[in-house]
């Protein structure tokens, strides 16, 4: 057996490597800023976030334009290698300070109760163990810490239903990155413990048609005030 090179054993040893759909969503996302009116949709999700904040899924970086300037530092965890270059670029262009890190969503690099804030930004349908993930973030917020989430997941009708759930099943999570559609985000911050605030449904885009990935949730949740030490999974 031939001995791999040094960047294939760099990539066998990062936990999330696609390094095809990162350079895909990367373009995407930076065109739907505008076109798709993202742009909003993030100042929207994070206008008022103040403290020390922890973003989940960093993606690109794309939100990092958009914390207010009440915000004293953020901690941006991205497990994928490509992603993540282009969110250290983004960071350096931010106008609050952000430390953009390697990490997977189901064990942050991160001392307990932390942050006052997390930001949950179309992240959940890609984690492999959604439980543990939101177990997690329990953690490493404290207690009454607020968490803003803008993600995808179930919605139409039945026939869009079986589609998504289709979909999830064959040869959409290969082809995306590991996104699933048909999850229930909503439903698994409440059965993690979180206390649900207000959130609201949406098309994304709003105009055109609906697709299986177009069915978002904006809201806001909080860890509860009582809850003085959160299982880590």
């Amino acid at each position: 057996m031939q001995p791999r090179s040094g960047r294939s054993a760099k990539a066998a040893r990062e936990p999330v490597h696609h390094p095809l759909f990162a350079r895909c969503y990367a373009r995407l996302s930076v065109t739907a800023e505008t076109r798709a009116g993202m742009a909003g949709v993030r100042r929207r999700l994070l206008g008022g976030l103040s403290g020390r904040v922890i973003e989940v899924g960093a993606g690109n970086g794309l939100n990092f334009a958009h914390y207010p300037g009440t915000v004293s530092g953020i901690v941006a965890i991205e497990p994928e290698r490509a992603l993540r270059t282009l969110a250290v670029e983004a960071a350096l262009r931010a106008r609050v300070p952000v430390d953009v890190a390697p990490g997977v969503a189901e064990a942050l690099p991160v001392e307990s109760e932390a942050f006052d804030a997390a930001v949950l930004s179309l992240v959940l349908c890609s984690v492999r163990d959604v439980p543990r993930a939101l177990a997690e973030l329990r953690r490493v917020l404290r207690p009454g810490g607020e968490v803003r989430f803008l993600e995808h997941g179930r919605g139409g009708g039945r026939v869009m239903n079986l589609a998504q759930r289709a979909l999830d099943r064959t040869v959409w999570p290969s082809l995306a990155g590991g996104c699933h559609v048909a999850r229930d985000p909503v439903g698994a911050l409440r059965e993690a413990g979180f206390e649900l605030g207000p959130y609201r449904r949406t098309l994304m885009p709003e105009k055109g048609p609906a697709l299986p990935t177009s069915y978002c949730v904006v809201g806001t949740a909080w860890r509860p005030v009582s809850d003085a030490s959160a299982p880590a999974g």
